[in-house]
């Protein structure tokens, strides 16, 4: 698949990841395929970003991608089947930007 990711020009995206995860290394696999290179925290290395994930998001998994540093979105999908769907996450992206 290959996603048009046009409507992320413009805004921030950072993934919030550790290592050792393998939704994260999809994903980072997946944005590189479509040619899009987000910011990276690790929240091993970073305790305050890991905080901020739980307290803003509710959550310790990851991976997370906030958008403009205001909207979560999460790389991850456990409802299906893969783990990951593309086409939900880019349905995702553009509800965070307003594109949607």
């Amino acid at each position: 698949m290959n996603a048009n990711l046009d409507f992320l020009s413009g805004h921030e995206v950072v993934v919030y990841h550790t290592t050792w995860c393998p939704d994260c290394k999809r994903l980072e696999r997946w944005l590189g395929d479509q040619g899009l290179n987000p910011g990276q925290v690790n929240i091993e290395d970073d305790e305050a970003a890991s905080a901020k994930l739980v307290e803003e998001t509710g959550k310790r998994a990851v991976p997370f991608l906030l958008v403009d540093g205001q909207t979560w979105v999460r790389g991850y999908h456990k409802e299906r089947p893969m783990r990951f769907d593309p086409a939900l996450l880019v349905q995702e992206l553009r509800e965070a930007t307003g594109e949607g």
